[in-house]
């Protein structure tokens, strides 16, 4: 689909007025792009994979709104000029140019793929599917992704943290259960350290074709890693189609309140003296975790894990 994008260049001071002045006129999904570095606090918490590295801030900034494409540009553009007509009034508007350009949404879908680059964690090199396998890593363990609209490219803290777990514990005759697979990596990450099967679930359709074509980008044979499209918390489809008792592994890279509410149910799926690795934590809420799973009597807690703002915690079937 097609969409007139309308993109006002600004001051960062003017942002806050221009944004409620388009509420007010009916002009929703509006986009700020500035160079303002983001505090602690804005980054505490934050659940993304790559931030993109931003040039000094030079007190300038752009507003964007965007129409469909049966829309009248025109009526728009007067809407918007008279608009910004008032609130120079109040404020200093800066250079208030309005331009009009054509977009599509898979520009959309792909604009984030500039920022993913290959990189390592420890002797595993992660990279996207698009990209050169760089010679100064040629010799490490590869694993390709191009994770679409899923989560999970391994440049958060989380999905690294959880990376390095599975190189603890993945052994050749290892199931390995990936709850909130997204575009499959911890699962293949087991597969490729040696896994005999990796099992995947998630809420999104899209992450169930993200598991498909990265499976097939790493070389993996299609059986080794079935996903199915569901919530294991509740649905018994699918805590039936991962089966019970039967993996040495379950990993969960989802978010603290969510794996409060798995520890009840990861155990029915795991062997005796099976490992679950959970992270997504922020350490404001480790201590919640931690109790949920300490109140858990199939769940003993082996290992705690580290990095940034982030935690994991390891527990072991009793």
């Amino acid at each position: 689909m097609k969409w007139t994008k309308f993109t006002i260049t600004t001051t960062t001071a003017a942002v806050d007025l221009i944004s409620c002045m388009l509420d007010e006129l009916g002009f929703g999904g509006i986009e700020i792009e500035d160079n303002v570095p983001l505090s602690e606090a804005d980054t505490k918490g934050m659940f993304i994979d790559i931030l993109p590295e931003l040039p000094p801030d030079d007190g300038t900034a752009k507003v964007s709104f965007y129409l469909e494409d049966d829309a009248d540009p025109e009526d728009a553009a007067s809407r918007v000029q008279a608009g910004l007509d008032e609130l120079a009034d109040f404020c200093d508007l800066g250079e208030r140019k309005v331009t009009v350009s054509q977009t599509e949404d898979k520009d959309w879908i792909n604009n984030w793929k500039q920022y993913f680059k290959p990189f390592t964690v420890d002797d595993i090199l992660i990279k996207p599917t698009w990209e050169e396998i760089p010679a100064e890593h040629a010799d490490k363990l590869l694993i390709q992704i191009d994770p679409g609209t899923a989560f999970g490219t391994g440049k958060h803290e989380t999905t690294q943290l959880c990376i390095r777990q599975l190189r603890k514990y993945v052994d050749a005759r290892s199931r390995v259960l990936d709850v909130g697979t997204g575009s499959g990596i911890l699962g293949i990450t087991a597969l490729k350290l040696g896994a005999a099967i990796a099992f995947g679930t998630d809420l999104d359709e899209n992450a169930i074709t993200a598991v498909g074509e990265n499976v097939a980008a790493n070389g993996i044979a299609s059986e080794l890693f079935p996903a199915v499209c569901g919530n294991i918390i509740d649905d018994e489809a699918v805590q039936r189609a991962a089966g019970l008792d039967c993996y040495d592994i379950v990993v969960a890279n989802i978010l603290a309140p969510v794996i409060i509410l798995l520890q009840a149910e990861i155990p029915r799926h795991l062997k005796s003296g099976g490992v679950f690795i959970s992270s997504g934590i922020i350490n404001t809420k480790e201590a919640e975790v931690r109790a949920a799973i300490e109140a858990n009597p199939e769940l003993a807690i082996i290992e705690t894990t580290y990095q940034g703002d982030w935690v994991s915690i390891t527990a072991r079937r009793r």
